[in-house]
């Protein structure tokens, strides 16, 4: 699956992970390193076993855990209206 955000939907790199910005709402998440590096795989063009296998390569989770991060963040993108 490529992830691609709304019409409207800005992003910003930060020191500590990625913030989105929804111009229609005003709203805003702060995606910490963890969210970031999900979101930078699935914008790159990796499907969701990518971000699963790039957030347990890089950080002390299992694949279990991983999936089901990547699954929860994308399920809370999607409710927020954030992805297209």
């Amino acid at each position: 699956m490529t992830l691609r955000f709304a019409a409207g939907v800005s992003t910003a790199e930060t020191d500590y992970g990625t913030v989105l910005l929804n111009e229609r709402t005003g709203d805003y998440w702060e995606l910490n390193p963890t969210g970031a590096l999900v979101v930078g795989t699935l914008l790159a063009g990796g499907d969701e076993q990518a971000a699963v296998a790039a957030l347990a390569s890089e950080f002390d989770v299992t694949a279990e855990e991983a999936h089901q991060d990547v699954t929860a963040l994308i399920a809370d993108l999607r409710a927020s209206e954030l992805l297209a």
